[in-house]
């Protein structure tokens, strides 16, 4: 009993198998059929090997949504180099929520010479250059969030020559704890004096003629401070045609959540327009000389996550690809053989009556004539 359940289980599995095989002694192979199949074959291996390094390669999604944290603060990291000596220069934070100035304590205020080293030149020009390239190319900015944290820091190196110059240069860096409204944060002449109807600065005993509002910007980012990260002002540079001149940053901050596979952290891109005049308040062009980034706040966020595609995913790929070519192949093939079969009837019909021999009732005769000795004389 056993063994004929075995049995008709055997049959059963046989009857429901959906790939036959059919004899070896039944098979015809041919020269145009082993040329199709190499050309499949190797068509297979090239697509398989690029689907593979799809598989492998991971792209950035991009969701937005309306920002609904306003209770947490805002960081500011900054590190500008203005052509003036420290003790003639202050930066501070007017916070439009507030009329009170929001002092500037977490920033250190360092004496430095503002021409730069042959070292630090060419990283200034290769930061540049990196700019100038996300500028034209926006999908660039992708492979930098990948690259986080894995790149070398974007810091300005130090200094490695021992110059025996003096400082001429004041270079103030730190961090700021803002809150999440627009504000103004600027660099002029004077320290910043506060009191209950707004700030001012304490410039009267600073001649005009050492007003120099060169500066360079080594680095100016929102939120928490990510290595690797470019910002669009990281490298930039500007020199001051004269004395009484205003430099004007005009940016738009939006929050972004950052989601890898090497890194999670909350970090804020953003946008700038800049703008610089000369004050001459007997042309009309008023104002306070100085350097003076406004910022304002996006209501949305940004959430890029790096995304990779999953294993099953490939899988289908790869058997729509293996399938695909065969079926393909195998229809160019008996296409091409049908193709050809009916041109080489063609051509022996046309061999075919061209042999008949006409009759003298008008009929024709598919028998050659004989050829004798008789007729070759």
């Amino acid at each position: 009993m056993r063994r004929l359940n075995r049995k008709k289980t055997l049959n059963l599995m046989k009857e429901l198998d959906a790939f036959p095989k059919v004899p070896e002694s039944y098979v015809e192979t041919s020269a145009s059929g082993g040329t199709v199949s190499l050309i499949a074959f190797t068509t297979i291996a090239f697509l398989t090997i690029m689907e593979f390094m799809v598989y492998r390669d991971t792209w950035m999604k991009y969701e937005y949504e309306v920002d609904k944290d306003f209770t947490s603060k805002l960081r500011i990291n900054i590190d500008i180099t203005v052509a003036m000596r420290c003790q003639y220069v202050g930066a501070d934070v007017l916070d439009l929520a507030e009329t009170m100035v929001a002092s500037a304590d977490g920033l250190i205020y360092e004496p430095v010479i503002f021409d730069l080293s042959p070292q630090q030149k060419e990283w200034q020009r290769m930061l540049q250059l990196i700019q100038s390239r996300l500028q034209e190319e926006h999908s660039l900015q992708d492979v930098i969030f990948k690259s986080a944290f894995k790149s070398a820091s974007t810091a300005l190196p130090p200094r490695e020559d021992n110059s025996l110059q003096s400082p001429d240069a004041c270079r103030i860096h730190g961090h700021l704890y803002v809150n999440k409204v627009a504000g103004n944060f600027h660099i002029t002449v004077g320290k910043a004096i506060p009191h209950p109807r707004g700030h001012a600065h304490l410039a009267a005993l600073v001649s005009h003629e050492s007003y120099n509002f060169s500066h360079r910007i080594d680095h100016l980012s929102f939120g928490e401070l990510i290595p690797g990260i470019i910002n669009p002002l990281d490298g930039t540079e500007k020199i001051a045609s004269d004395h009484n001149q205003m430099f004007q940053y005009f940016i738009t901050i939006v929050p972004t959540k950052l989601h890898t596979y090497k890194i999670s952290a909350e970090t804020h891109q953003f946008s700038v327009t800049e703008r610089e005049r000369v004050i001459n308040h007997a042309a009309g062009s008023h104002g306070v000389s100085g350097i003076f980034m406004k910022y304002d706040i996006s209501s949305l966020m940004v959430t890029v996550t790096e995304e990779h595609m999953p294993f099953w995913q490939f899988l289908v790929r790869l058997c729509g690809i293996i399938g695909g070519i065969f079926s393909t192949t195998g229809i160019l093939h008996g296409f091409g053989r049908f193709v050809a079969e009916v041109i080489f009837c063609r051509f022996r019909l046309r061999s075919y009556r061209s042999g008949l021999v006409p009759l003298p009732d008008g009929h024709t005769s598919n028998h050659l004539p004989l050829i004798t000795d008789n007729s070759t004389h």
